[in-house]
């Protein structure tokens, strides 16, 4: 009959990397948002197998509820972007790469950053993904 040609916008591909997160997993907040801790409670866009936990990585959107931080945040479920990870990943060019701690950044839907400052590092992959984590951190490893 035909070929079915791709509708929509072209976007570039996220590199695979290793999973380090999944449901349940707390993340330290980066932003200057007013959350501190945050527990993971979906990976938004994963297609699991039935009953198996989805798993987020670096740059990955997920939605989270907040457990410790500002009154008006605590218990509210939002979207936040990892940007760092524990465990050990591998880039494209061979490097292997791990940071201190599990960190996110909390975002609206539309993922403009809920704060003006990003505390410690963030991950190349998650900058490339969100040019406005890049363009408000501090330090891009």
């Amino acid at each position: 009959m035909g070929t079915r040609r791709k509708m929509g916008r072209k976007t570039l591909g996220k590199s695979r990397t290793s999973y380090g997160l999944q449901n349940g997993s707390k993340i330290l907040i980066a932003d200057n948002s007013g959350a501190k801790i945050a527990q993971i409670i979906n990976v938004d866009h994963s297609k699991t197998r039935l009953r198996r936990l989805p798993k987020a990585t670096v740059g990955s959107v997920c939605s989270v509820t907040v457990k410790k931080g500002k009154p008006e945040y605590r218990g509210n479920i939002m979207k936040a972007v990892i940007v760092r990870q524990k465990m050990i990943y591998r880039r494209i060019d061979g490097t292997r790469l791990c940071f201190e701690d599990n960190a996110g950044v909390l975002v609206t839907k539309e993922g403009e950053p809920k704060g003006t400052e990003i505390r410690g590092p963030i991950a190349r992959e998650a900058a490339e993904l969100f040019p406005r984590l890049a363009s408000i951190s501090s330090l891009i490893i």
